[in-house]
């Protein structure tokens, strides 16, 4: 570096000392092929928490428990475990008496870790990933560009862009065989600036609206249900309704999914949703006649 931008080494030395004191990474490697280098991760500064603060981060990573998998890697397990043991004595004790008295509940789902660091690195290092998919129509390799990554009901989804479909689809985490980051393809420019909270605008994100009517049963089973729960609209005599907008690559799923409940639900729309509905009815029929 010296040579190369005309300094002396001893100029260098003092700058790269600096930047370590404003908490830049950077160490140094001795003999052959040593030099400066960057830490992959840094630490980070002491933070001041309130009681109420450290009760609340301390059960908002417990919540992590169920999940199968996290795209964090050991990071949670790691963080919390630290952060617990230099908690005050009587905070502790507060926490250990509401341990197995707070929970939230998520399925749980097996599937990948390693995968979904990757899906998750794509995201902050703006790469494209290949992926091999599961799918009812079988295995195939896709090349895509991840959007975000979110946890619904145990499972990991992944909306992104498909190269191979030249769309945007969204993608179950579990149905993932292998992933992989591609530095060959160039990513879409137009697609690294779109988030989670993007309403789909392409035809693989077409949306429809899922109405779903309910008797008092049908609503008391539901009520709890963290995907349709919140979406429950009731009648005064306990009946009620849902009305949620789906994506429509997603119909078959939620048809599926309103199927538990049997005569306590009944398909509205879209038309899909109810014509997937009578030809399972029909299904059923041949298989005990």
């Amino acid at each position: 570096m010296a040579d190369e931008f005309g300094l002396s080494v001893r100029t260098l030395s003092r700058d790269l000392d600096e930047l370590s004191v404003l908490g830049v990474p950077i160490y140094s490697v001795q003999g052959r092929g040593g030099g400066y280098r960057l830490l992959q991760e840094r630490m980070l500064p002491p933070i001041s928490f309130t009681e109420s603060e450290a009760i609340a981060i301390f059960f908002a990573c417990q919540s992590l428990n169920d999940f199968s998998s996290l795209p964090f890697g050991d990071g949670a397990a790691a963080a919390i475990h630290k952060f617990y043991h230099y908690l005050p004595a009587d905070i502790k004790e507060q926490i250990d008496r509401l341990k197995d008295r707070v929970m939230i509940h998520n399925s749980f789902r097996p599937m990948s870790a390693n995968i979904l660091q990757t899906l998750m690195q794509a995201v902050m290092v703006r790469q494209v990933v290949t992926v091999h998919y599961r799918s009812s129509t079988g295995s195939s390799q896709r090349d895509i560009q991840p959007i975000g990554l979110y946890a619904s009901s145990g499972y990991w989804y992944c909306p992104a862009y498909c190269f191979t479909q030249d769309d945007i689809r969204q993608f179950r985490v579990d149905r993932m065989t292998a992933a992989s980051l591609n530095k060959s393809i160039a990513i879409r420019e137009d697609i690294a600036v779109k988030t989670l909270k993007n309403k789909p605008v392409t035809s693989g994100w077409e949306m429809k609206e899922f109405k779903v009517q309910l008797t008092s049963k049908g609503v008391w089973q539901l009520e709890t249900d963290t995907r349709l729960g919140p979406f429950i609209h009731k009648n005064k005599d306990g009946s009620g309704s849902v009305e949620i907008e789906i994506p429509a690559a997603d119909i078959a799923f939620y048809s599926n999914y309103v199927w538990r409940l049997g005569e306590e639900a009944t398909i509205i729309s879209p038309t899909e949703a109810v014509q997937w509905t009578l030809e399972r009815i029909e299904a059923m029929k041949r298989r005990y006649t």
